[in-house]
């Protein structure tokens, strides 16, 4: 996946991540979340569930944005 398309997809599943678990961040640290969480999510989910294409990428890239959010929530932010 090219770098525009990864920071697209970070954005976008950054941005519903963040509102989904009701944090309210800058816009960088929201793409960052979404890029970081795709590379999590994308990952465990094509390797747990050996499911390709672009919407399993999506789908694990927030819910990985989500468990970055959990973890910044429970180890960082105190």
């Amino acid at each position: 996946m090219n770098i525009i398309a990864l920071i697209i997809i970070g954005a976008a599943a950054g941005f519903i991540a963040t509102r989904v678990m009701k944090l309210e961040t800058d816009i960088p640290t929201t793409i960052a979340i979404g890029i970081f969480g795709a590379l999590i999510g994308g990952l465990t989910l094509r390797f747990l569930l050996m499911v390709t294409g672009w919407m399993s990428g999506f789908a694990g890239a927030v819910l990985g944005a989500m468990a970055l959010i959990w973890l910044w929530r429970r180890y960082v932010a105190r």
